[in-house]
């Protein structure tokens, strides 16, 4: 018997009342944190270059940038020509050198391609799902969803007042686009009733939609497909992917009109991907995959149809058990290796000899570009032109902003194009990061980031207790890397200390990390965050009574099970748009990603082993009559990933059962966004104010206001 389950029915009166009513029950219980809630927000904005610019970027002739003014939501995208003397010469420096833009001055030849706010108007919900340009870069294909349900409308705008471009829409698309390399077609993908990608459309510019052809269809609802082309653009290609096994497939894109070939046939268990390169003069496939390599490795072989098993294959990067191969960007100077290491991202280079010949010494070493920080994050940036002689790339960690570089290929030279600006006066030496290990119950060591004020570490050293706000995810292999947050500092300025738990499920430490959180193993992601606040507890860190966790989506279920657990850890639990249902979910075939997700959480519709697993942990069957924390549940109505009733069930058991739910230090609240989606309210203005109550919240049942 399911209570609850009732309000499943989302266009019902009575449900819309409900929600409303949680609504306003949530506002009257934190109305006394409005003043400090309108504080954090005035904090988070005053630290914001709202009028700013983002560093320009090269393609196909033009630099692409985008402006956002303060008082307006959303950004306006925008254009400037490169000068023809560095269109002629590839290799003059100079001409990578991005052009200067300021706020409110517009550059000799800009261009308006989009504005968000003008697009925006008259929704209370508005996300861009594609914006490409064509390579002839005479038209933008775009595409909006304006109720926050992911399934957007895709539309083309002239951007040549030579060309008209076809008045025609596209509704009802997944989210991006893929030009053919002649600007005549697009790509797109539509989903089923599941919500699942499982088509590729090709449309010709000014026919008719009922025209398109359908290049591709997925029958296996275990599978998602997406829809791309290769760094070079010579190849276009459709990946077709479940949670284990996937399988792509390839058209020249000087042939738009052609017939996909499928590089390699799927194997039950095999993932891997394809990057076209030019090696010694000649076209090779660069193929990054985990047949008997756990961490993935890459090979190498000509481009086309691939008839052998991928260990027969040159090896390019050998399998490592302490390494995770991410995959590699082929450029046409140099190649880009992604991978993880210590529960790091890195990247490493190889230089390509464009005279060299193809076979034996065509390749050298990949070289790793190194930091001087513990902690970090990097990778390749925005980097669409193939033959350039700089690469593009990102750095940052908890206390530096990010920052964006250009490296000389040739000379190996770093040239910092634009650090994240923060106003009023911040100084990284004010905080500090570190990282601990937390001992698991079955004895394995979970890697623990921490980041604070110098003044809070002091605290610390001097034997107190601080609050402390313990994030964590463990699903899907993500990893939850060190990133720079101007919100945080609202946390960290008050004396609280942030740390993410690296628990099992995620993947920073490698594909088995991920394989020992996930189906039949799933508990160990819960254990893990159990045993990484008691570790920060029993180091001296922090105090049940001072201690707030959080996590979304999938992290929501890890909040719903850590409160079922170990609620004595914890004075308060945050769970965004949390999956903390996913018994019912799983069993509902028909719901949106539930057959996909039957590799990641098991199959409890035809396994009596996997039911009684997910049961023994989903959170909403296992409430208990028991003190809990107050509880804080963060959901949107148009969400299709993790439906809003999941949260408003748990809930209302919560109300129900629980000792402590109806107290007034431990509430169990419900905020419901109305007009939203997965990812919350969009406009930038009211994701602050979103962040700002729940840092309020936050702030104040740790004890830190």
């Amino acid at each position: 018997m399911d209570d609850y389950e009732w309000l499943r029915d989302k266009d019902a009166p009575a449900t819309r009342e409900y929600l409303e009513a949680e609504n306003a029950y949530t506002d009257a219980m934190t109305a006394g944190q409005k003043p400090l809630e309108d504080e954090v927000y005035e904090e988070i904005r005053s630290r914001v270059k709202e009028t700013d610019m983002s560093v320009p970027v090269r393609a196909s002739g033009w630099w692409y940038f985008s402006r956002t003014s303060e008082g307006l939501s959303y950004a306006r995208h925008c254009r400037v020509p490169v000068p023809p003397e560095y269109v002629a010469d590839a290799d003059d420096p100079a001409g990578w050198v991005p052009p200067e833009v300021s706020p409110g001055v517009e550059l000799p030849g800009e261009q308006l391609l989009l504005d968000g706010n003008a697009e925006a108007e008259g929704h209370e919900y508005f996300a861009l799902g594609a914006f490409s340009v064509s390579r002839d870069s005479r038209v933008l294909a775009w595409a909006t969803d304006t109720e926050g349900d992911e399934r957007y409308t895709l539309r083309f705008r002239s951007l040549d007042p030579d060309f008209t471009a076809p008045d025609e829409e596209i509704s009802g698309v997944a989210a991006g686009v893929t030009w053919s390399r002649d600007g005549q077609y697009v790509f797109y993908v539509t989903v089923d009733e599941a919500w699942r990608p499982d088509t590729v459309w090709r449309h010709r510019l000014g026919t008719s939609r009922d025209d398109d052809d359908k290049v591709f269809h997925e029958p296996d609802e275990s599978y998602w497909i997406g829809v791309g082309e290769t760094r070079s653009e010579k190849y276009l290609q459709i990946a077709a992917g479940s949670k284990i096994t996937t399988e792509v497939w390839c058209l020249d894109s000087a042939d738009p009109a052609g017939e996909f070939w499928c590089v390699r046939p799927r194997e039950e268990g095999v993932e891997y991907d394809v990057e076209h390169a030019v090696v010694g003069g000649e076209d090779r496939f660069l193929i990054t995959h985990n047949a008997g390599s756990p961490n993935f490795a890459v090979v190498e072989a000509p481009a086309g149809p691939v008839d052998r098993d991928f260990r027969e294959l040159n090896p390019l990067v050998p399998h490592r058990d302490d390494v995770r191969v991410e995959g590699v960007d082929a450029f046409a100077r140099v190649l880009v290796l992604g991978y993880r290491e210590q529960a790091l991202p890195r990247f490493a280079l190889m230089p390509l000899d464009r005279a060299s010949t193809a076979g034996e010494g065509a390749y050298s070493a990949f070289t790793p570009v190194e930091f001087d920080e513990e902690l970090f994050t990097s990778g390749p940036g925005s980097n669409p032109e193939w033959d350039a002689p700089v690469l593009r790339f990102g750095f940052g960690s908890f206390v530096t902003p990010g920052r964006i570089y250009s490296l000389a290929l040739a000379t190996g030279e770093r040239t910092l194009l634009r650090e994240q600006e923060v106003l009023g006066g911040y100084d990284p030496a004010g905080y500090v990061q570190r990282r601990d290990w937390a001992i698991a119950e079955d004895g394995t060591r979970v890697p623990i980031s921490l980041v604070m004020s110098v003044d809070t570490a002091a605290r610390i050293d001097a034997g107190e207790k601080v609050p402390t706000l313990l994030y964590g995810y463990g699903s899907y292999e993500t990893s939850i890397d060190p990133a720079f947050s101007v919100a945080r500092l609202s946390l960290l300025d008050r004396g609280m200390a942030y740390a993410v738990a690296h628990v099992r499920g995620g993947g920073e430490m490698g594909r088995l990390w991920y394989e020992q959180g996930k189906t039949l193993t799933k508990r160990a992601t819960f254990t893990d965050f159990v045993d990484c606040a008691r570790h920060l507890i029993d180091s001296g860190v922090t105090a049940p009574d001072r201690l707030v966790a959080e996590g979304g989506s999938a992290g929501g279920l890890l909040m719903g099970a850590v409160a079922n657990l170990a609620p004595e850890l914890f004075v308060g639990i945050q769970a965004v748009v949390p999956f903390v249902d996913p018994l019912t979910s799983i069993l509902m075939p028909e719901l949106p990603l539930t057959v996909i997700e039957w590799d990641e959480w098991g199959d409890p519709l035809h396994s009596e082993e996997v039911y009684d697993y997910m049961a023994s942990y989903a959170p909403y069957e296992n409430v208990e009559a028991k003190d809990y924390p107050a509880i804080l549940a963060v959901t949107s109505l148009n969400d299709t990933r993790v439906l809003y009733v999941e949260p408003a069930k748990w809930v209302a058991r919560l109300r129900a059962v629980s000792t402590s739910a109806n107290s007034a230090d431990r509430p169990v609240l419900l905020r419901c966004e109305m007009s939203a989606g997965h990812g919350g309210v969009s406009g930038r203005y009211e994701r602050w104010r979103q962040t700002a109550f729940e840092y309020a919240w936050t702030v104040r049942t740790a004890g830190a206001d």
